[in-house]
Parts: C-alpha cells; sequence; structure tokens
C-alpha cells in the first residue's frame, strides 16, 4: 500500500520501504515537511475523497461544510482544490471557538466572521486552510542595508519550535533562537516576556485601582486579541469590563521604537520589528488602527508598534530554508535592556499563566510583600473553565481562568445568573498560547500529551528563574524611573494601554 502526506504530498510505499505504514512509531514525521503519520492518507482514500467532493457540495450546497476565508483575512486563506470536505475546520470553529453557526452568512453578505485564531489550520487535514504568511516581507527587511531587523520571542515560542527539528516536547529553545535569528540577520533579539512582565506592572494596577474605587469588575484580561476581536463582535456590551492593557507584543512594540530608540540613537523609521508568536490573530492585532502609539509619540506617521508577525511554523519554514538546523546552534544570550524577563513572564504562555503572574504582583503591590505561596496551582490546567479564590493582601478575590471563546459563552452565562467574580482571564486557544494557531501541527492523538509538555517546560523555566515577579525585573524598573515614571501614569496609558470598539454591527442584526 502506498500512503500520501496530505501537506506536501510525500508518498510512503510499504513496498519499497519493506515497513508497514501501520507499525511505524506514533512519533514517526514526513521526512518531508515533517508532520505526523495521523496526517497520512492511504492514496485510494485520497483518491475517492476527491473524486465524491462534487457530490459532497451538493449536499451542503445550502450551508457549506467548511468554514468560509475572507479574502481580506491578515492571518489565513483557504486553497480549496486542496479541501476535502471532511468538515474538521468548521467543527473546531463552532464548537470549540463559537463563532461558525453564530451569524448568519445571508444577513452579512456572505463575509464570514473570523476572530483569527487560526485553529482551524491545525485541524484541516489537507492544508486547504493555512496561515497567511508573512515571510518574504522579512525576508526583504532582512536583505535591506538601511533597515534595522528587530526581533521579539513570545514565551510559548521557546517550548515548541525544537518540534520542527526533532528535539523533545516541550524543551526550552530560546538561547538556539537567539542565534538562529542573527544568523538570519537580526540586530537586535529581546524577549517579549519583558513585555509580558510590562503588561503585569500596568493589569495589576488596574485591577487594584478597579477595587479600591469600585470600578467596573470583573476585570477580563486583554492581551488575547482573538479574545477581544470576539468580545467585540459578539459581546459589546463586556467591553468596559475588559483590561485597557495593550499585549505583551504591542507594549514591547511601542517601547522598542520611542525609549529604545532613544536611547540607542536609532532613527525609529529604520526599525522593522518582526515578532515571533504562536499566535495567527497578531497578525490582525498588529493592523488594528489604534496600534500606532510609537507614530504619535514620535510624530513619525510612518511608524506601527509592531511590522511583522511570523509564527513558529513559519519561523521554522524560513530556517529550513536558510538550512539553519535549531538543534545544531550555539545558544545566545537575550539583547539588552529589553531581554530581562521574570518567570511570571515566561508563564503568559499558559493558560492560567497571565492570572497567576497578576496575582503575584497584585500582591505586593497592596502590601509591600511578596506573597509567601507563589505558585497559584488551582488556575493550572487545561480545563476549558477553572475557578479558585485567591487571597490578594487582605482582599479575598474570586478569579475564573477560561480557555477557548466557545467555553466564553458558557462562561458568561454564569455571570448572567448571578455568579460574581472579581478577575478573569481569557484566551481563545485551548491550552493558552502554547495550544495557539500558528504553533507546530500536531496528530489528534497526541495534542494532549504535548500541549501538556510545552506547559510544564514553561512552569520548569518559572520555577528555575532567579526572578519570579514581574515588579522585581530590574529592566522593568529601570523603564518606568528613566522613562514612564509609574503604572498607569499619562505616558503610561499613552503608550501601553488601548481602547475597544463595538464591531456587533457586522452581524448585520
Amino acid at each position: 500500500m502506498k500512503y500520501k502526506c496530505n501537506i506536501c504530498g510525500y508518498t510512503y510505499d510499504e513496498k519499497k520501504l519493506s515497513e508497514k505504514f501501520n507499525n511505524l512509531k506514533l512519533a514517526w514525521k514526513c521526512p518531508d515537511c515533517g508532520v505526523p503519520k495521523t496526517y497520512f492518507q492511504e492514496v485510494t482514500k485520497s483518491e475517492r475523497l476527491k473524486k465524491n467532493r462534487a457530490v459532497k457540495g451538493q449536499q451542503y450546497s445550502q450551508e457549506s461544510i467548511y468554514i468560509e476565508v475572507n479574502d481580506d483575512s491578515c492571518s489565513i486563506e483557504r486553497q480549496s482544490d486542496l479541501c476535502v470536505l471532511c468538515g474538521q475546520c468548521k467543527d473546531i470553529c463552532k464548537k470549540q471557538q463559537g463563532v461558525c453557526g453564530y451569524f448568519d452568512l445571508n444577513r452579512i453578505a456572505k463575509k464570514s466572521i473570523c476572530i483569527d485564531c487560526g485553529q482551524c489550520t491545525l485541524a484541516c487535514p489537507t492544508g486547504a486552510i493555512r496561515l497567511k504568511s508573512e515571510i518574504e516581507n522579512v525576508k526583504t527587511a532582512l536583505n535591506n542595508k538601511n533597515k534595522i531587523v528587530v526581533f521579539q520571542i513570545a514565551p510559548s515560542v521557546r517550548v515548541a519550535i525544537g518540534e520542527e527539528f526533532c528535539l523533545d516536547y516541550g524543551v526550552n529553545c530560546e538561547g538556539k533562537l537567539v542565534s538562529a535569528l542573527k544568523i538570519l540577520g537580526a540586530k537586535y533579539v529581546f524577549d517579549t516576556t519583558f513585555g509580558a512582565d510590562l503588561t503585569i506592572m500596568e493589569e495589576a494596577s488596574e485591577l487594584i485601582e478597579r477595587i479600591n474605587k469600585k470600578g467596573v469588575t470583573p476585570m477580563f484580561t486583554s492581551c488575547c486579541p482573538a479574545w477581544v476581536k470576539f468580545a467585540e463582535v459578539f459581546y459589546p456590551e463586556i467591553l468596559p469590563h475588559l483590561s485597557s492593557t495593550k499585549s505583551p507584543i504591542l507594549m514591547q512594540g511601542a517601547v522598542i521604537k520611542t525609549y529604545f530608540a532613544k536611547t540607542m540613537n536609532i532613527d525609529p523609521s529604520k526599525i522593522i520589528l518582526v515578532a515571533v508568536t504562536p499566535c495567527t490573530a497578531k497578525k490582525a492585532e498588529i493592523r488594528r488602527q489604534e496600534m500606532d502609539a510609537s507614530a504619535k509619540y514620535m510624530k513619525n506617521n510612518t511608524l506601527r508598534d509592531v511590522d511583522y508577525v511570523l509564527t513558529v511554523r513559519e519561523l521554522s519554514d524560513l530556517l529550513h530554508e536558510k538550512k539553519i538546523d535549531l538543534g545544531r546552534v550555539a545558544e545566545a544570550d537575550f539583547d539588552s535592556p529589553l531581554g530581562r524577563a521574570s518567570g511570571g513572564g515566561v508563564i503568559f504562555g499558559n493558560s492560567g499563566g497571565v492570572m497567576e503572574s497578576a496575582l503575584r504582583t497584585a500582591h505586593y503591590m497592596l502590601t509591600g510583600k511578596n506573597v509567601d505561596n507563589i505558585e497559584f496551582k488551582e488556575v493550572r490546567g487545561l480545563k476549558g473553565i477553572k475557578t479558585a479564590s485567591a487571597k490578594v493582601g487582605d482582599k479575598m478575590l474570586s478569579v475564573a481562568i477560561v480557555a477557548g471563546t466557545g467555553n466564553v459563552r458558557k462562561f458568561l452565562d454564569r455571570i448572567k445568573k448571578g455568579e460574581h467574580f472579581d478577575f478573569v482571564e481569557v484566551m481563545a486557544c485551548p491550552g493558552g498560547c502554547v495550544t495557539g494557531g500558528g504553533q507546530p501541527r500536531l496528530g489528534a492523538e497526541e495534542r494532549k500529551q504535548v500541549y501538556k509538555k510545552r506547559a510544564e517546560g514553561l512552569y520548569k523555566l518559572d520555577k528555575s528563574s532567579k526572578t519570579r515577579f514581574a515588579h522585581e525585573n530590574e529592566d522593568i524598573k529601570t523603564l518606568y524611573s528613566e522613562f514612564l515614571d509609574k503604572p498607569l501614569s499619562t505616558l503610561s496609558k499613552q503608550l501601553l494601554h488601548t481602547s475597544y470598539t463595538d464591531k456587533s454591527d457586522i452581524l448585520g442584526k
């Protein structure tokens, strides 16, 4: 028998290779593109699916079995000739993400609603729905001698990209990533966990202010752009509950093109900033009209806080193209002064990580002392909705962690029925950023195991960190003393905070 990879087309011929395909280990991967064996189909089965496409197309003529992808999407695209009408993309979008099926295509002029989470690209077995790549834009920037290319690496990237280079699941590759990016041509490489620490300083301060001044609660986190868009479209009434803090990559972008540029005497218009993320929604987030705080501050309308986003899969493709083997390069340190970060910043990549880090710093802000029980294990894990009580200073807060926007619908129903919460973390992807739409593809059988390994990798980094609190990050202290003054200062609000817009009109109601 022959088995064909649905992603790259590689054919495994049992006769030539002298081993039955079904006898291969689960960890075996396609030698050409690296996807698991679950992405292979018998050649005859694949051909039969294609022949039946026209019949299925008629069967689902009134409501497509696949999700529609808009031509102007910043995050994903669809190649219809690769679609085998399996319906997995729609199933994920509807059941897990709570998007598809919650709007009427006829009312919105056939333009589909998408929150850019990219989970459909992980579910699609043939690559018919895939990331909209920015690799060529980044290559052009790297080849431009008049530009200074700066990279920042999001927390969960370091424990996932190794999978694309046959390294163990959950292994920390941050040092190797810095080296690899320098080989590519990066001038500076920063750690987005610095931006995560900065987010915590602002977000914890905002939470305390809301509680002390009896402001709008519960306060919802806002660092997940897919969740923010979901709220803007489907639940605009809760927008006042969202923290006004930007996500870590946008905070760090604004700081790089203002504070860092001024400190290093660099013309910010020469900086091309590339964020490496696990998240496809970041591609849309950086293009939101309001994400140009650096342009307003520097009085330079050409600036965007972040220029491009490469997902883990895109960066892996680029490194493979340039024949840079992540497993073989030496390790290097992040550049200063935006490279140092706390363990609290690292765990941002896990569901519950933002909550845990915020509670650590909120306690310090209220009491002047670090919390004794630093690990809030009640908020950890892959469960879709988690609730807990957390003592912060002399206050007992009711907190919740929601992963998967489909679970948001269930959780908001609980609030409508009278349940009280003070602080809620929401991530659009099922386990937080470690399961993001831009992460390496996995077979259905190995997903839970690998997600757990990635999460454990981040918690190990937190546990081994010299600094585990955002407020103890010396680079963060310097940034405030030299530039921002304090959390929620006028300049902090100008550069690090944002606003949201009711977008429910696109539902056509």
